[in-house]
């Protein structure tokens, strides 16, 4: 399994980097547009669209965790034409917020069991959804 970890600290209060990665409106500011369909019950289903160059793109899965502030896990299905909707083609991401020093560190950290799967670096503020998800958060 390959376990990708992205981490990055951002100066604004835990409250708010959560709102960033839960409320629509946010999500597709540094989700590249994506809309963001869920009610956050864990269980349930959430799903993300994209519109690009006239195509249309979706990826679902289920809420599997939701601690409001502090942790956020689903798990998502990104088809391809070569790939089956069935569970061991579904990767898990996980956003784990620590306040420090009234700051938040967010660690963003990708479970994927799916063939080919790659394992990376840690990623820090070259990642562009961090460094996306900092300038939303500190812009505001």
């Amino acid at each position: 399994m390959a376990t990708n970890i992205s981490t990055i600290t951002i100066n604004a209060p835990k409250q708010k980097i959560w709102d960033i990665l839960t409320k629509p409106e946010f999500v597709k500011l540094w989700q590249y547009g994506s809309k963001l369909q869920t009610s956050w019950e864990v269980g349930t289903t959430i799903k993300f669209r994209t519109e690009w160059e006239d195509k249309v793109f979706e990826q679902w899965g289920k809420v599997i965790e939701f601690k409001p502030t502090d942790k956020l896990s689903y798990s998502l299905f990104a088809p391809r034409p070569d790939v089956e909707d069935k569970p061991e083609n579904y990767f898990i991401m996980n956003y784990v917020l620590t306040e420090i020093n009234g700051k938040t560190k967010l660690e963003i950290i990708q479970e994927d069991n799916r063939p080919n799967a790659v394992q990376e670096e840690p990623q820090g503020e070259e990642n562009p959804i961090l460094k996306s998800l900092k300038e939303i958060a500190e812009k505001n």
